[in-house]
């Protein structure tokens, strides 16, 4: 194939992605700049005030702990899925990504049954005498963090479980058979060979959870308000168009550094990673 027609081929593509996505991000972002105290006047009220820090502190650390979290299960999962029998695999690969089939409002709302002061956590441990009241657990960080782990956790695990099926098996019995213990076979050869994989997989759980809307709005309410809740409240609440373009513009520069960061770090993990 010649490189006109690559160029033909690829052009439909490239110009949906940057008149639907780049044009106005761009353009989101340099309505930040026409503020007529400073073009730099919207990011410095953001970052002196203590509250919009702490909002962005909160959405860092809730999207943090989320992708570690679901790193840690979904590689598990994937690799028992992994080394299943065929059929077996397919039916394993469905139930871990069966909540996917409903929607984000919907898993939510179920989270709110669970958690509540009335759900099915409180109700049992009354039951059974653990605890004398209902403890409340809706409306902190603690809640957003297992909803949101619940709601990615799939996304890492399909991820994972096809480059795991990649890996191959002769690799592994090598290293066994020069005497490399499970723990040194991981670490030296599964880990490696895992880490394009493992990077996609945080990638879309770090952005998906930093710019989620409605698990945060649900479950953390004002009390635990996040950036993408934050963001709403600006623009259509408050109707301010400019602060909700510089929440988004930081949300924007912020994402892609980490992917940045998580990039390099995969590279230097395994070469040929991406």
């Amino acid at each position: 194939m010649n490189k006109l027609a690559r160029w033909g081929l690829t052009m439909p593509a490239t110009i949906a992605v940057v008149v639907l996505l780049v044009i106005p991000v761009l353009l989101t972002i340099a309505t930040t700049f026409g503020e007529a105290k400073g073009p730099f006047s919207t990011y410095a009220a953001f970052f002196n005030s203590g509250f919009r820090r702490a909002v962005l502190y909160r959405t860092l650390k809730v999207a943090l702990i989320t992708t570690a979290i679901s790193l840690v299960i979904g590689f598990i999962t994937a690799y028992v899925i992994a080394q299943m029998p065929g059929r077996l695999k397919s039916i394993a690969i469905i139930a871990a990504v069966f909540p996917l089939l409903t929607g984000v409002v919907v898993r939510s709302f179920a989270w709110l049954i669970i958690l509540g002061k009335n759900g099915i956590i409180n109700d049992t441990l009354l039951s059974t005498g653990l605890i004398t009241e209902p403890l409340s657990m809706l409306y902190t960080e603690g809640s957003v963090i297992v909803a949101m782990v619940y709601l990615f956790v799939p996304l890492m695990i399909l991820t994972l479980t096809g480059v795991l099926e990649g890996i191959p098996r002769d690799l592994i019995e090598a290293s066994a058979s020069l005497g490399a213990k499970p723990v040194p076979t991981f670490l030296q050869v599964i880990l490696p060979l895992a880490t394009p994989g493992l990077i996609v997989g945080a990638v879309l759980v770090f952005t998906g959870s930093f710019t989620s809307y409605a698990t945060p709005q649900l479950l953390g309410g004002e009390k635990q308000m996040m950036m993408g809740t934050f963001l709403y409240q600006r623009a259509m609440v408050t109707f301010d168009w400019v602060g909700a373009s510089t929440i988004a513009a930081i949300m924007v520069v912020i994402t892609i550094a980490v992917v940045t960061i998580m990039s390099r770090i995969a590279r230097r993990l395994n070469p040929m990673a991406v």
